[in-house]
């Protein structure tokens, strides 16, 4: 496949990610990570790596799954390809909500609408949690290979936000746990 065909690709396939899911990034995830699977541009440890980096960088989470996966796909240009395709998508939506807002939210069918599709988004949210957390904690479901660092990690960071809540900064909280992983796993 050449060059542009495969830019082409990937810029559809990241719009159509953007454009049929809601909820945000982490809803986006189930759906990344089948596209990018079965188009053989990612393996499913790589998505994971990603997770993480997208985690621990500034900006939305979609963004940077996307430039990240354009990125290792199809280098600077492959980053900008799948950047653009999942930003125009919610960039025209905005603008067009933007424009008519005020009668448009508060429009009955809006109304029914959204209240449809959140629990749908709190379903893909889920979903993306517990794959996440199940590979940080125990590897796959068929090696079953627990990492009592992540656990570790994963209950401290809990423990943590729920007992000392607001008291310490999200940004505290990422450094404390990229840390806590730093000592655990070079034991």
């Amino acid at each position: 496949m050449s060059t542009f065909l495969g830019l082409l690709k990937l810029f559809w396939i990241f719009l159509k990610i953007s454009i049929v899911t809601f909820g945000g990034g982490y809803a986006m995830m189930p759906m990344i990570f089948q596209e990018m699977t079965a188009n053989n541009y990612l393996t499913e440890d790589q998505l994971f790596q990603f997770v993480g980096i997208a985690e621990s960088t500034p900006g939305p989470f979609a963004i940077n799954i996307a430039t990240f996966a354009g990125f290792e796909t199809f280098g600077f240009l492959g980053a900008v390809v799948a950047t653009l395709a999942v930003v125009i998508p919610s960039f025209l939506i905005i603008l067009f909500i933007a424009a008519i807002s005020e009668n448009f939210i508060h429009h009955p069918i809006v109304k029914s609408v959204l209240n449809v599709i959140k629990p749908a988004i709190i379903g893909f949210i889920l979903a993306a949690a517990i794959r996440v957390t199940v590979k940080a904690t125990i590897g796959s479901w068929q090696e079953f290979d627990i990492s009592w660092q992540a656990i570790v990690i994963f209950t401290t960071m809990i423990v943590l936000s729920s007992v000392f809540n607001k008291k310490f900064p999200p940004i505290v909280l990422i450094l404390l746990s990229g840390l806590m992983g730093l000592g655990l796993y070079l034991l």
